[in-house]
């Protein structure tokens, strides 16, 4: 089976093309803004060198948790390419493709992302089965907690030197390897994997008050 990936979820944009676990095509660019500029040159110039966008039998992408706009580009961006195509979407955890990634999953694996103003999202992961579900946690209750759990954690993702705990091994890497979205793209069942985000948290970002031009509202005098 044939798999396009792609992953704007984090400090990466990342499109890639597996066939039965063998990488045919990867592209991948280190950023943390612009994703909606350089997600489509990936894809296309990934496909390309594949053979072209007509043997793709499904699509993977990350959809979270992770940026608010990475995130949207990513799932709009694969949803749209999956109707033009007439191709599954799977919808991919960050979190479960970060533990994917780890080199040896055997073990106790923490999965870590900096989510910004003193909080990390999390999940842990025992010789490679997820043990609980994806939370978001406060950094020292994070730390605490993985501490009380016991010894022996490794930890993967851009937030794990936040709450590694003492004696943790730390493992340098940030953002999903395409072989890890890939091989999670071929072992999901598109009925149960649905492309839709996942969010741990609300968006920082709140509506306007009023539309562009509008006059502001005076307060009403007491």
């Amino acid at each position: 089976m044939k798999v396009l990936v792609m992953d704007t979820a984090l400090d990466a944009c990342t499109a890639a093309v597996f066939e039965d676990g063998r990488a045919l095509a990867e592209r991948s660019e280190a950023m943390a803004r612009g994703h909606q500029e350089r997600i489509g040159v990936l894809v296309r110039d990934a496909a390309e060198e594949a053979g072209g966008f007509d043997g793709i039998d499904r699509i993977g992408v990350t959809v979270g948790p992770g940026s608010f706009t990475g995130l949207r580009v990513g799932l709009s961006f694969a949803q749209g390419l999956g109707a033009a195509l007439g191709r599954p979407v799977i919808g991919i955890s960050t979190l479960k493709a970060l533990a994917a990634s780890a080199p040896d999953p055997s073990g106790r694996l923490a999965a870590v992302i900096d989510a910004r103003r003193g909080q990390v999202y999390l999940q842990t992961f025992i010789d490679g089965a997820p043990d609980g579900e994806p939370a978001p946690w406060d950094v020292e209750a994070a730390r605490l907690h993985l501490g009380n759990a016991g010894a022996g954690w490794r930890l993967i993702g851009g937030g794990a030197a936040l709450i590694a705990p003492a004696g943790a091994e730390i493992l340098d890497l940030v953002t999903p390897t395409a072989a890890a979205l890939a091989a999670l793209t071929l072992a999901a069942d598109p009925a149960t994997a649905p492309a839709r985000p996942l969010y741990l948290r609300a968006p920082d970002a709140t509506p306007p008050t009023r539309l562009p031009g509008q006059a502001r509202t005076k307060p009403v005098e007491a």
